[in-house]
């Protein structure tokens, strides 16, 4: 018996070293360990949602690029080569009738009559039956109703938004990538428990099994360790294939594996994949101090996403009535033509003026159509700054909850050591069972284990909080 309480006397101590700090957990040897911050590097590489989002500035960009050239002079060129079955101009001429009485009077004597009566006779002339035409022209725009200016800030606000629209990918990947890291620390740190549990309880067997033989305890006491050591291994289980899952996951997402239909590809991919778990001198976070600033709106992406909202309607109302207004163009081409059997080459210069008329009946519903889009966009804006501001005191309440509840859950820990300490010294002294000693370590453990829960949510509480504020850059 005495044997035994020494044993138990061990098995505090053990549960108190375990209370009060670990190490960082070890991995899979030839296991390549990542970051945090490496996992978040190799996500914003890898990961689809944000190299969309890259593709959609390269496309901006060259939409912006496309806009501007509209500034120059616009050139083209038209040649064209014909053969009509018949001539597209022509003549019937009578020269009787173009000659004046005295002159017909002097060819009548001059010539012979055949000749004259030659000219009696109509004549048909036909021309331009075949040719080739060939153009050149350069139109410069003057005036176009402010539809190129506003049309290049137009683009410039799309690739602005495509900017922020990056932002936000980013921002998702980095709270997805922490969401799994952390899910991923809080199994192993529960695999640290249990094999600190399975440790603890192999001891108490060994003690158990001892008396038994001794017959000095029961053999209820040896079952029922027996049975808590089940229960152990089946939680050990379970979280070996939470790990697994997560681990396949965080892989997958940060473009690190990718899984395939071979489960045991997926488990080799998965032991050759692990995480850096923080020190536990490092998970006892201190609550940082609310953020005190007037500018924290105006950095936030999504609110800057509004703000080209209301910009980008404002040009598009701009443009409608640019449509409606006369535009103005002045240019210059050269020419060639064989029309007349010989080639024909001139230069010119010229002037448009387009004044649309009948266009107003559709443009200025068209117009007012583009007002209303900007004053939704506006409502829009005011709207959904006061819910940016709701969310940004809401995730600092969040933040600290999650720190009120890592500090019940240490102090848990401290009352669920004492409630061990104390129920080893009643089983010691006889005045406490078996039962009574496994559910305070039961107790115990869950403690530890709420203090892990409580401390991955504290960090992605205040990622919540980073990113609502705008701080997390």
């Amino acid at each position: 018996m005495k044997k035994y309480i020494i044993s138990v006397e061990l098995l505090f101590i053990a549960s108190v070293a375990f209370a009060q700090g670990s190490t960082p957990l070890s991995v899979g040897d030839g296991a390549r360990l990542y970051t945090l911050q490496q996992l978040k590097d190799s996500a914003l590489q890898n990961n689809m949602a944000v190299r969309k989002a890259h593709y959609a500035i390269q496309s901006a960009q060259e939409q912006r690029k496309e806009a501007y050239t509209k500034y120059f002079p616009n050139v083209s060129a038209t040649a064209m080569w014909f053969n009509a079955n018949r001539g597209m101009v022509k003549m019937d001429m009578n020269p009787s009738e173009m000659l004046s009485p005295s002159l017909g009077a002097s060819l009548a004597q001059i010539l012979p009559q055949e000749m004259l009566l030659e000219l009696s006779n109509p004549i048909s002339m036909s021309m331009m039956k075949k040719g080739t035409i060939a153009s050149v022209t350069a139109v410069q725009p003057l005036f176009a109703g402010g539809q190129i200016v506003n049309g290049n800030r137009l683009a410039k606000v799309g690739e602005e938004v495509s900017h922020l629209q990056l932002q936000l990918s980013e921002n998702e990947v980095e709270k997805t990538v922490e969401q799994y890291y952390w899910q991923l620390v809080s199994l192993r740190e529960k695999l640290n428990t249990l094999a600190a549990v399975d440790s603890m309880l192999a001891s108490i067997r060994r003690d158990v099994d001892v008396a038994v033989r001794a017959g000095v305890a029961l053999r209820n006491d040896q079952l029922q360790v027996q049975l808590r050591q089940n229960d152990v291994e089946s939680q050990r289980v379970k979280v070996l294939n939470g790990i697994s899952i997560v681990k396949m996951l965080l892989a997958q997402y940060c473009g690190l594996a990718a899984p395939t239909a071979d489960a045991r590809q997926n488990d080799a991919a998965a032991a050759a994949f692990d995480v850096i778990i923080p020190a536990s001198d490092n998970m006892s976070p201190t609550l940082p101090a609310p953020l005190a600033d007037g500018n924290a709106l105006e950095r936030l992406p999504e609110y800057q996403l509004l703000q080209k909202q209301v910009e980008a309607t404002d040009l598009q109302r701009r443009l409608a009535v640019g449509k409606n207004l006369p535009s103005l163009a002045v240019g210059a081409g050269y020419n060639y033509h064989n029309l007349l059997e010989n080639d024909r080459t001139f230069a010119m210069v010229f002037a448009t003026l387009s004044i649309p008329i009948s266009d107003w009946w559709g443009g200025s519903h068209a117009i007012k159509r583009s007002k209303i889009d900007q004053q939704k966009a506006v409502d829009e804006l005011a709207d959904n700054s006061q819910m940016l501001n709701i969310r940004m005191q809401k995730t600092w309440n969040d933040v600290n909850e999650a720190y009120q509840q890592l500090t019940i859950a240490q102090r848990s820990i401290d009352q669920a050591s004492e409630n061990l300490r104390l129920n080893r010294d009643f089983y010691r002294a006889g005045t406490s069972t078996m039962s009574d000693l496994l559910q305070a370590q039961l107790l115990y453990q869950q403690a530890l284990d709420s203090r892990t829960d409580a401390f991955a949510d504290y960090q992605n509480k205040l990622l919540d909080y980073r990113q609502a504020t705008g701080t997390n850059h």
